[in-house]
């Protein structure tokens, strides 16, 4: 059984998705979707930089997302089908790719969604008064605890992404994620490492983010999927378009349940992962969660030959 996973924000690069671009009409024809759903050619700074301006949220998120879809219409266009897949996954923002991908969202409405998500993330929070923090080697429920600890009515951190393989990610006020990084190192963390990242994601600081994403889902068309979606915040399959609508709002302020979403398609029979897209973060958190999953990352010319080939 095999699972389309679509990656997250910190996978980008500039130059990525290019050479599937050029090697393909229908990958390109999506780099010109999204750059006509913005109103400018975010593919110029996609495969040219600066670095910087490709890293800002607001261009990075719909960025990834053109550069996962675009490699999935390579594969289509070699006769690979999406409905040959039993399940589709995104990690944050590939949950909007894989959506895309299951034909729930259109090409642009993802795009001007994602566009729409990263400004609203961004301004949530004033720069320097949040962060993030990956805790390395200590279990969740100490985390948990850790937490509630470095928490009070002025300020609050919470567990963000449970990545797997011991990695999970805090996030909040900059004050309470410092608070808890000493008290996790103190408590035997591998590692307490504070991450370069713009905003406090997927923490209660984001709710001002939740409700413009809830404001900007009633307007755009969801259809359901014609692959179940295991969502972030379930760890388990949605497909209604009303669902799909909830969970992407509580996305914003909830965690990221991605160790509990991969066990998940591995209990239901899953032993294939194919990330599509950029860099290969999904595939080696697989490997950490679940070794019964084999799990290939599918972002140049030779990744989608390979592949195939594979398949047979």
């Amino acid at each position: 059984m095999l699972a389309l996973t679509f990656p997250g924000q910190g996978s980008q690069s500039v130059g990525m998705g290019r050479d599937i671009a050029q090697n393909w009409s229908e990958a390109q024809a999506v780099f010109d979707e999204v750059d006509d759903a913005l109103g400018e050619k975010l593919s110029d700074i996609v495969w040219d930089g600066p670095e910087e301006t490709l890293t800002l949220t607001a261009n990075a998120q719909p960025a990834l997302m053109a550069v996962s879809i675009a490699t999935l219409r390579a594969l289509e266009a070699e006769g690979f089908t999406v409905t040959s897949a039993n399940y589709v996954a995104g990690h944050s923002l590939g949950e909007y790719s894989a959506l895309a991908a299951a034909k729930a969202l259109s090409i642009a409405d993802t795009a001007r969604l994602l566009r729409i998500r990263g400004e609203a993330m961004q301004a949530a929070v004033p720069v320097g008064k949040g962060a993030m923090a990956a805790i390395i080697g200590l279990e969740q429920e100490a985390v948990e605890a850790i937490c509630t600890e470095a928490s009070d009515d002025t300020v609050q951190c919470q567990i963000a992404n449970d990545n797997g393989g011991g990695q999970l990610v805090i996030s909040g006020h900059k004050d309470a994620v410092e608070k808890a990084m000493a008290a996790a190192s103190e408590a035997g963390a591998k590692r307490a490492l504070a991450l370069p990242v713009s905003a406090p994601f997927h923490s209660t600081l984001m709710q001002p983010a939740a409700e413009r994403m809830h404001a900007a889902l009633q307007e755009v068309d969801i259809k359901p999927t014609i692959v179940p979606l295991v969502a972030n915040v379930l760890a388990e399959p949605i497909s209604h378009p009303e669902d799909i609508r909830k969970r992407l709002v509580e996305q914003v302020t909830g965690r990221v349940r991605w160790a509990e979403s991969v066990s998940y398609m591995a209990d239901e029979g899953v032993n294939q992962m194919w990330e599509i897209g950029a860099g290969k973060v999904l595939t080696g958190l697989a490997r950490r969660i679940d070794r019964s999953v084999s799990g290939v990352a599918i972002n140049t010319p030779a990744d989608v030959e390979k592949v195939l080939a594979a398949e047979g």
